[in-house]
């Protein structure tokens, strides 16, 4: 039985979200974004949405290996112990969409989202729901062990959940790529390593780079995006990592790009995308309370995802899922 809310039709209107911890830096360059979901339960991101009339599970923390902190082996770094968090991550996740939830997960660094993802994409399957992610991130994360001179994770998300990357993680899909190149929306890039170029756009992934919302503005990209999501319907997973918003606004991330979304433009992004009606689960990743000035970026996402669930300056809406 999915623990929602009966609406007024009868039919499940208001699921809970289930707050899951994914406390790892393994994938990334920088340790500290394990610290990240305890930033966010700090700064409040459960009072939030129960102050918004949405109920909330904090399932607390998936368990994982600590970080081994060694050298490259075979172009990665830390390849057994990340897939460990991802099949981890996905079984969490995968439990709370079963239970009709709405899972919201806290990292950890952006390596987590092919665990996440892995769930929500064979959910979607098994209920033939189409599924569209959205990736909010100043980098393109299709990387590869033939690009990457690091061989961090947390740069090749996308190139694996496309299915180019080690077996150990792009079979969490079953055998088959995780996601087709078009079930991708790639918003606020900004920095592509220059091999890396080449293999974004021989993907053919949708990717609204910082230019594009330099010359478009936000409104008219969401507008597109939007459009593009109502079309296909289904299930919006959102992948949000915290290095999308410019860095002046959000100095909490180890790999803080110039240039990026200000306030008022991520503010929007997160309210056109609420609009949709769509959203079904989504990540929180690195954010790095190491490197946050008295967790303020942390603050800062607890407002945007307050937007992303329905929150508006004026009540244009009451709650999400109403």
């Amino acid at each position: 039985m999915a623990d929602a809310d009966p609406g007024s039709n009868g039919m499940t209107s208001k699921p809970i979200i289930e707050l899951i911890g994914a406390p790892t830096d393994i994938g990334a360059a920088h340790r500290g974004s394990s610290m990240g979901p305890e930033a966010l339960r700090v700064a409040g991101i459960d009072l939030m949405l129960r102050k918004m009339g949405l109920r909330v599970l904090d399932a607390g923390n998936v368990a994982g290996p600590p970080n081994p902190d060694a050298p490259l082996r075979d172009g990665y770094r830390h390849l057994e112990e990340t897939a460990e968090w991802c099949r981890n991550l996905k079984v969490a996740v995968a439990a709370s969409l079963a239970a009709g939830r709405l899972p919201l997960v806290m990292g950890g660094d952006h390596s987590i989202a092919i665990g996440s993802i892995a769930a929500v994409a064979e959910h979607c399957a098994a209920n033939d729901t189409p599924l569209s992610v959205v990736w909010l991130d100043a980098h393109a994360d299709f990387n590869t062990p033939r690009t990457s001179p690091s061989g961090n994770i947390h740069g090749m998300p996308v190139a694996i959940l496309c299915g180019d990357g080690p077996p150990a993680l792009t079979e969490l899909g079953g055998g088959a790529p995780i996601l087709a190149s078009d079930d991708l929306m790639l918003l606020g890039v900004r920095s592509v390593d220059h091999v890396e170029k080449a293999a974004v756009l021989k993907a053919g992934l949708a990717v609204y780079d910082m230019r594009d919302i330099d010359e478009r503005r936000m409104r008219r990209v969401m507008e597109e995006v939007v459009a593009q999501l109502t079309a296909r319907g289904g299930h919006l997973h959102l992948s949000f990592d915290v290095d999308f918003l410019d860095p002046t606004i959000a100095p909490g991330v180890g790999t803080t790009v110039k240039g990026g979304p200000t306030y008022r433009e991520s503010q929007l992004c997160m309210e056109m995308l609420f609009e949709t009606g769509l959203l079904g689960s989504l990540e929180i990743t690195e954010l790095n309370p190491a490197l946050d000035l008295r967790n303020q970026t942390a603050e800062l996402v607890v407002e945007l995802v307050a937007s992303l669930f329905g929150e508006q300056i004026l009540s244009r809406h009451q709650t999400a899922f109403d």
